[in-house]
């Protein structure tokens, strides 16, 4: 039986009474106050959140940039030190392993982050994959990660750093000292609105929280936990691997056809992948709202005059909007928006219709 792992603020998180879950095979908070509270703390405000479950894997060596461009669907030749990209990792068949981030530290050296439940997985693959020129570590259990999410976080940050934090682009990172600490400072976040990752060494974990909750007291900062972490990433309509991205699902399917680069070097993956876009997709990811009361929950079937024509990946009630939504795939002759379906919610079909994504949006 595989033992329970616990992130380096473990002990901050029940101190706060956090109530705690298993969650990718680590112990994580997944609310403090509750939910709602630190999703609405996040859109007007600031929530910090303890991502240090994430996987870490680092990629160096003669070779590094032309290995990483074989690995994933998107273009690696875009980046240069300071910047990073999103794509999917893809197996040969086309299905997505995992979707990550790739950071470019230097110019043979990389930083792939990926999601916790799939480290052991992505770092074994990567590995099997990897020429004699290229070294793969995972730093992951080294290395702490925190997320300030929200309106106000460039502010809070900004009271412990020296760093100009309004001179990091979107998806760009420096280094700088935070309350001290030494930290990788990434533009980037998993809820839909600015914000910074923070990625340093796991000894730092706990004085770093600290601070940062204290910086942001009279901005109305929130720990929040991984429940809000889950709705806000779902009202922007991002993915979540296991639910809207599997290795049966492939990225195509999923409406990241612009992280799958075609015109790059061969990828894994890329023939299967091109048959599927000549072919056209059979199924499309859509938006769902509620018509009827009641909640979709993720695998429930969607039909249309009595035929099942999908299935939900994720539902909940999206606090921000007030209704109750969902992601699903739909079989595309059913896709179109404003067409309603029928969800099967406990036993019963209830009416529902589809609708535009994201479901929100930020001002800019």
């Amino acid at each position: 039986m595989t033992e329970v792992k616990r992130t380096p603020l473990y002990n901050a998180h029940v101190a706060a009474g956090a109530k705690m879950v298993e969650f990718g095979g680590w112990l994580m908070p997944v609310q403090y106050e509750g939910i709602i509270k630190e999703h609405q703390a996040v859109r007007s405000a600031a929530g910090l959140f303890d991502v240090s479950h994430m996987g870490e894997l680092k990629i160096s060596g003669r070779g590094a940039r032309e290995f990483i461009q074989k690995l994933i669907t998107n273009d690696v030749s875009r980046l240069r030190p300071g910047c990073a990209l999103y794509s999917p990792m893809c197996n040969p068949q086309g299905g997505t392993i995992d979707d990550l981030l790739v950071y470019q530290l230097e110019d043979d050296q990389y930083l792939l982050v990926v999601n916790a439940a799939n480290t052991e997985k992505d770092y074994n693959w990567v590995r099997s994959q990897a020429p004699a020129t290229v070294t793969i570590e995972n730093v992951s259990e080294v290395t702490c990660q925190l997320a300030l999410q929200g309106p106000a976080a460039q502010g809070i940050l900004q009271k412990i750093t020296a760093i100009n934090l309004g001179d990091i682009r979107y998806f760009c990172f420096v280094y700088g000292r935070v309350e001290g600490v030494q930290c990788l400072i990434s533009r980037t976040g998993y809820t839909g609105e600015d914000g910074f990752e923070l990625y340093f060494p796991a000894e730092h974990a706990e004085a770093l929280w600290q601070a940062i909750l204290a910086a942001g007291q009279w901005e109305g900062i929130k720990p929040a936990g991984l429940g809000a972490r889950d709705t806000l990433r779902f009202e922007a309509c991002l993915a979540l691997y296991g639910h809207e991205l599997t290795e049966e699902i492939s990225p195509l399917m999923a409406g990241l056809g612009w992280t799958v680069k075609f015109n790059k070097p061969a990828f894994i993956g890329r023939e299967a992948l091109l048959k599927e876009k000549e072919a056209g997709p059979t199924h499309r990811l859509v938006g769902v709202e509620m018509i009827d009361r009641g909640i979709p929950r993720q695998g429930y079937p969607l039909f249309k005059e009595g035929r099942q024509v999908g299935w939900v990946t994720s539902g909940t009630f999206a606090p921000t909007l007030g209704k109750n939504l969902a992601l699903a795939y739909v079989a595309v002759e059913w896709a179109a928006t404003g067409g309603e379906l029928d969800v099967m919610v406990r036993h019963k079909l209830l009416k529902a219709r589809i609708v535009p994504k994201p479901f929100y949006k930020r001002e800019v």
